[in-house]
């Protein structure tokens, strides 16, 4: 049985969770209120480093004895910004824009709890492929990626889209680097295993 401690993830996206239960650590998930709005002549990587510190602070100042864990992500065109689409219309000219293109996906996280606070960054270059319109369309219709930075849900169908990815870690496309997080674990003194703390 593991130790019990208390560990929040500060996030309503299901693929986050999905990711940080991999780990088969005790957590919850609280969605912090906040403007997710770049500022002006904010870089992608900067609007992904400032939001996954503030969604993690925005969580620690309501349960300060907590570990919480704050991520955010972007995708980069050529400097762009390409944020979550949110109907399907957007989610095909996205698609569209990005044919042939490369894409830097910039996903950041932070840990805070007991004194500690560290925000990583994690990029992951796409290669995206040339496709016909209609192969988009149906894509986005059986997979619904409306919620997905870049509408390109690569551990779904999604990966019919990409020629090839680059990355140190391959869940930070999908939303929460996990290699990185473990390496924040070990940093901050949080046990993964039983023999860690036996």
């Amino acid at each position: 049985m593991l130790p019990t401690f208390n560990l929040i993830l500060a996030s309503s996206s299901p693929y986050r969770k999905q990711l940080l239960q991999r780990l088969g650590l005790p957590f919850v998930t609280l969605a912090p209120n906040l403007d997710e709005s770049p500022l002006p002549g904010e870089s992608p990587k900067e609007l992904t480093l400032r939001l996954a510190q503030a969604k993690a602070q925005a969580i620690a100042v309501l349960h300060p004895t907590a570990w919480v864990i704050g991520s955010d992500q972007s995708a980069d065109l050529s400097g762009r910004i390409i944020g979550k689409p949110g109907t399907h219309a957007a989610a095909l000219a996205q698609l569209k824009q990005m044919q042939g293109q490369v894409v830097v996906f910039h996903t950041s996280l932070c840990l805070i709890g007991q004194n500690f606070c560290q925000t990583i960054h994690v990029p992951t270059t796409v290669q995206f492929r040339n496709l016909p319109e209609q192969v988009l369309d149906q894509y986005l219709r059986l997979e619904k990626p409306y919620d997905c930075a870049g509408s390109a849900k690569s551990e779904g169908m999604g990966i019919i889209l990409l020629e090839k990815i680059e990355s140190e870690d391959p869940t930070a496309l999908i939303g929460l680097p996990l290699i990185a997080l473990t390496s924040l674990f070990h940093q901050a003194g949080i046990p993964l295993t039983d023999s860690q703390n036996s």
